[in-house]
Formats: C-alpha cells, structure tokens, sequence
C-alpha cells in the first residue's frame, strides 16, 4: 500500500466514523423526542380524562350532600351511596397522579436527549481539535497517525456516550408501582 492510499485509507476511515456515530446518535435523539411526545400526549389524556371524572364524581356527591341536607335522603343507603361517591373521587385522584408520573419520565428523556446532544457535540469537538493538532508541515506517517489516533478517539467517545445513556426511563416508589419504559 502507497503512503497516500494509507493516508486517504485513515482519512476515509474518519469521515465515515464521523458520519456513522453522527447518525446514530441523531437517530437516537429522534427516537427520544418521539417517545417523549407519546408520553406527554398520552399524559395529557389521561390527566384530562381523570379530572373530568373527579367533576362528575364530585358533582353526583355534592347532590347526594345537598339532598342529605334537604332531608330528602336520610336513609343508610344514601349514606352508603355518598362513602362509595368519596371513594370514587380517591380513585380518580389517584388516575390523575399517575399521570403526573408521565410528566417525570418525560423530564427524564428530555434530560437524556440534553445529555445525548452535549456529549456527541463533545464527541465532534474531540475529533475537530485532534484536527486542529494536525501540523501543516506534516509528513504522511504523522498524518496517518493523528487520523488513525482521531478515529480511535471518535469511536471510544461515541461507545463512552452509548454506554452512559443507555438506561431506561423509569419511575419508582409511587403508590400505583413501578413504571418502566423503553
């Protein structure tokens, strides 16, 4: 092999590290955010539906009250009937607070894709001040070996990054459970 099929060799090698770490961690920023936009679309329904039931629930209770009040209902059904309505309204505050945990799993996804973004900028600004070190007078050995030295850089940087974000969006210790996803 010529000192220049070597050279264009290490050079071919870089760009196309470069451009495959590059897509990769943009395929995964995309997946993020689109998981993330599931998540607060599925939120705001549930959050929505919960709220409307509480409404309901708290409406049917506030007859049952008034009725009680009016003395029209004095019997131990209708007292039966107005535990079983406040039990209802537990319930779904209890919907409505799991859904609130969407909105921490989100935030949790946000902050990885923030850490995916900082980190593979941290990745290119690696390989743009290894470039940086490339003397002009360079001979094609040295050139091989700071290319060759860049894409090693480029490849450790981009599993170092892979490695850290690699974890799932969970929540814990809720009354509703463990949620995990991805």
């Amino acid at each position: 092999m010529t000192i220049n099929n070597s050279l264009a060799s290490q050079l071919t090698d870089l760009l196309s590290g470069l451009a495959d770490h590059g897509s990769q961690h943009l395929t995964e920023i995309e997946t993020d955010l689109v998981q993330t936009n599931a998540l607060l679309a599925e939120a705001i329904e549930k959050l929505s539906a919960s709220f409307m039931a509480i409404h309901a629930a708290v409406t049917e209770q506030q007859k049952m009250v008034d009725a009680l009040s009016d003395g029209t209902l004095v019997s131990p059904e209708a007292t039966l009937a107005l535990k079983a309505k406040s039990m209802q309204i537990d319930q779904h505050v209890n919907a409505a607070v799991t859904g609130l945990q969407f909105q921490d799993m989100t935030n949790q996804l946000i902050g990885r894709t923030v850490r995916r973004v900082v980190g593979f900028r941290d990745v290119l600004e690696v390989a743009g001040a290894s470039s940086i070190a490339i003397p002009a007078d360079a001979s094609n050995d040295q050139l091989c070996g700071v290319l060759n030295h860049i894409n090693e850089t480029l490849k450790k940087e981009s599993l170092d990054l892979e490695k850290e974000l690699w974890k799932a969006v969970c929540q814990t210790h809720m009354e509703s459970g463990d949620i995990e996803l991805f």
